[in-house]
């Protein structure tokens, strides 16, 4: 009898207890943080407000994709593909034979200027279909070789062109600095030569910091296949701005890299003689070379395709605003009471 009494007592205590926190709970303390009900702003999306959301981005995307189209279209830009042109009517069938053979492939074409051009004329080559890109191409270099003499014989990472066939380190080593652009132009207007300044056109980071002053061309196209340019072997790395804008690997495969400026003014009509050396060999790739002069603006030069973008977005936005307004006003429809959302409710609401 005592025992059934003592167990009935237990239970009893037992349920008395069932609002006591359990000793092996797994619910994490209580906190707001972990309730995510810290205070937040939880703004309601009425029709006001997105009309207006929408409005604003549209006045402020409109006006600069305007801006940055007409900055764009300041730029004067004159481009020649010449590939095809300066081959030899009848190479034009082994275009490949003749580049890579030893006949004079000195050429001229002429560039008609449309509108007068301010100086500086920045002039730049372009390559199509030349993918520097590619995962290997990328990592044939030494960058430890090109920043100090003492480096020099790094060139593991620049396999296939690391050593000359005579023996010791290539300098600059690797592909890109083999295959560097070897086309050579020389301007004149109206039997006058135009100087075309090559000094300031890398990066004054790779001058400083990624090229050393006592690193010098050594064994240079000496691998046993010619790729691109010869380097002077009495110029440091530091001063050869070509290999310094050739090194800077473009991503996609139609790019421009700068040659030089022309540091007089182009009036409209103007013909510009270019006299140019055809060595580079883009045939065995199908690939375009083409010459660009081109002017600056406060955009830079000629995109249109961050003011297209603005002008886009700007427009969705205005069709958005004024599709929402006819809708709110031909068919509007009853917003519920915001009192009844979650976080406007008090603790002991249901």
């Amino acid at each position: 009898m005592s025992s059934h009494m003592a167990s009935s007592s237990n239970g009893g205590n037992g349920s008395g207890d069932s609002g006591a926190p359990r000793r092996n709970s797994k619910r994490p303390k209580y906190s707001k943080f972990t309730q995510q009900e810290l205070p937040a702003c939880k703004p309601i999306l009425t029709p006001r407000w997105v009309v207006s959301a929408f409005l604003i981005i549209a006045i402020v995307f409109i006006p600069i994709g305007i801006a940055c189209l007409l900055g764009s279209r300041d730029v004067v830009e004159v481009v020649k593909r010449y590939e095809t042109d300066c081959i030899p009517l009848e190479n034009r069938t082994s275009r490949v034979q003749y580049i890579q053979s030893s006949a004079n492939k000195t050429c001229t074409i002429s560039m008609t200027i449309p509108k007068n051009m301010k100086k500086p004329i920045y002039v730049y080559y372009q390559l199509d279909n030349f993918y520097q890109n590619h995962r290997r191409y990328v990592k044939s270099r030494s960058d430890k070789q090109l920043k100090s003499l003492g480096n020099e014989d790094d060139t593991s990472s620049c396999k296939p062109e690391d050593t000359a066939v005579g023996g010791g380190p290539i300098v600059p080593c690797g592909l890109i600095a083999w295959s560097m652009f070897n086309d050579t132009y020389n301007f004149s207007r109206l039997n006058q030569p135009l100087s075309v300044n090559k000094k300031g056109i890398a990066w004054k980071s790779d001058k400083q910091k990624r090229f050393g002053k006592d690193v010098f061309p050594k064994n240079f196209q000496r691998g046993g296949l010619q790729g691109g340019a010869i380097l002077n072997d009495t110029i440091p790395l530091s001063e050869q701005e070509d290999l310094m804008v050739w090194m800077r690997t473009a991503a996609l495969p139609t790019f421009r890299k700068l040659y030089g400026k022309i540091e007089v003014d182009l009036q409209a009509n103007d013909v510009i003689n270019v006299t140019l050396a055809n060595n580079y060999n883009t045939y065995s790739f199908n690939g375009k070379k083409k010459l660009v002069l081109s002017t600056t603006s406060w955009i830079g030069g000629r995109n249109d395709f961050l003011g297209i973008a603005y002008l886009t977005v700007g427009m969705i936005c205005l069709a958005l605003a004024m599709g929402f307004t006819v809708v709110y006003f031909i068919k509007p429809r009853r917003l519920g009471d915001p009192t009844f959302l979650s976080w406007n409710r008090g603790p002991g609401s249901q």
